[in-house]
Formats: structure tokens, sequence, C-alpha cells
């Protein structure tokens, strides 16, 4: 099966969908720099098998079904775009809080997305969305292993991804390093909700 798949493509791919500024990105940019790398872990972790799991479901038949009906596309995507706006404006009115490794009460001020809401956020963003439906259209292909073929490109994504959201969890670390008063981490924070916003908001670009 591997001869057949165009692996170094599809590897190419996998790392540019994921590294790229997206909504999924800078919540682990914001996360980290709040509450540190491994507080960020079950985070990376949901987003990266949220996607992976849906390579395999827009593989195995769900992409047809929303091909056949651009409609439900569409209200999807602006499903997904009004609940990461919801998610920007809960982190630009969330209250101001200082970066204190001795502090318990301000970095658990605002509950974390953890594992299962950081996989549920991939359902609602179309950025991910666009991702899968790229993955199967072009390097799924077809025949009767086109089916082991997209569950080996979701294995292989998952892979590619976590060193992928890893990269931002630690740019997030390194910004806390130069943001310690709650002012600048308000502000910081405030535009971090102004970037998701305007990357959720762009999935809807033609």
């Amino acid at each position: 099966m591997l001869e057949t798949l165009p692996l170094l493509p599809f590897l190419m791919f996998a790392v540019v969908a994921s590294i790229t500024p997206g909504p999924t990105n800078v919540i682990v940019l914001s996360h980290s720099a709040r509450r540190g790398v491994l507080a960020t872990v079950p985070i990376i972790l949901g987003a990266c098998g949220g996607a992976a799991l849906l390579v395999l479901a827009v593989g195995i038949g769900l992409g047809g079904a929303l091909a056949a009906h651009p409609q439900i596309q569409h209200a999807m995507a602006w499903i997904g775009v009004g609940w990461l706006s919801w998610l920007a404006w809960q982190i630009w009115r969330g209250p101001a809080a200082g970066i204190d490794a001795g502090d318990a009460a301000s970095t658990s001020a605002r509950r974390p997305l953890g594992l299962a809401g950081a996989a549920g956020l991939q359902v609602v963003n179309p950025k991910t969305w666009m991702m899968a439906l790229a993955v199967v259209s072009v390097f799924a292909g077809d025949g009767a292993d086109s089916s082991h073929r997209v569950a080996l490109l979701s294995l292989l994504f998952f892979v590619v991804s976590l060193p992928c959201m890893t990269t931002w969890a630690l740019l997030g670390a390194g910004a806390a390093r130069l943001i310690r008063s709650p002012r600048h981490m308000k502000r910081f924070e405030r535009l971090m909700a102004v970037v998701l916003a305007a990357s959720a908001w762009a999935t809807l670009l033609p």
C-alpha cells in the first residue's frame, strides 16, 4: 500500500496544513502562554486526534455526502465560524491575570478546553474540514484499497500534526517568559482573540 501512496507530497501537505496559522494553532498558543506546555498537551492530543478522525470519517463516506449536499457544508461552515467567534469573545473578555507558576488561582481562572473539547473543536473548524476533504480527494485515490489508504493517511496526519502543534505550544511558552504582568497578558490574549476570529472568518473567503 505504501508503494502506491504519494508519501512525500502528502507529508509536505500535512506539515503545511498543521503548522500554518489557524484557529486551533491560536488556541494552543494562547493556552500554552497562560498555563504552560505540559498543561496544553491534552489540547494538542485532542486537536490532532480529532483532525485525524475527521480525515477518516470523510474518507469512509462522509465526504461524498457533503459533496452531494453543498448547502450542508455551507451551514456547517457558518456554525463553525460562529462558535469560534464566540470562543474568541470569551478570550477577549476574560479576566486579566499574570503568569506566575506559584499562583494557582491565576492559572485556573478559566476552565481549559481539554482533550475532548479540542477534539470537538475540529468538528466546527472549517479549516479542518477543508483539509480533510483535500486529503481524501487528492491523496486517497479510488479502488478496493481506498479505505485502507484513508486509514493510513489519517494515522500519518496524526503523527505529523503532533510536532507541528507542539511547536505552537512552545511558542506560547516562550511568549509567556516575556509577559509577566496582568496588563501585558491581557493585551496578548486580546491579540490572540482577534487573530482567532480573523482566522475563523478567513475560511469563508472564496
